[in-house]
């Protein structure tokens, strides 16, 4: 097989550059897995600091350590969360107000 030319690039096809406003912005998973560990953190001193060995005024069950646990992991996971969420949601609109332009050159590439 004979080798091809490369194909020339017509006028269509040229570089074209754009002037993009580029703003800052935090990673909200980030800020949403901090606010469940911290649930899970407080989940686990309560657990740990309150007696729970008495027996439960409205099921009249002793519920274990895990069960109470479990429960305010439940409470306390999604509390953490939403208090990720509002801190991210702070910062991006205080960082993520400082934007800034930047100049952008698309290539285009026609078969």
């Amino acid at each position: 097989m004979a080798e091809q030319p490369a194909p020339e690039r017509s006028s269509a096809a040229r570089d074209e550059r754009q002037t993009l406003t580029v703003r800052r912005a935090p990673k909200y998973g980030v800020f949403l897995a901090a606010g469940a560990f911290l649930g899970i953190l407080v989940a686990l001193l309560l657990t740990v600091f309150i007696d729970g060995s008495d027996i439960s005024p409205y099921t009249q069950v002793v519920y274990s350590q895990m069960q109470v646990f479990g429960f305010t992991a439940l409470i306390f996971v999604v509390l953490g969360v939403a208090v990720g969420a509002i801190v991210a949601l702070i910062f991006e609109r205080t960082v993520g107000g400082r934007t800034r332009q930047v100049t952008v050159e698309h290539e285009q590439h026609g078969n």
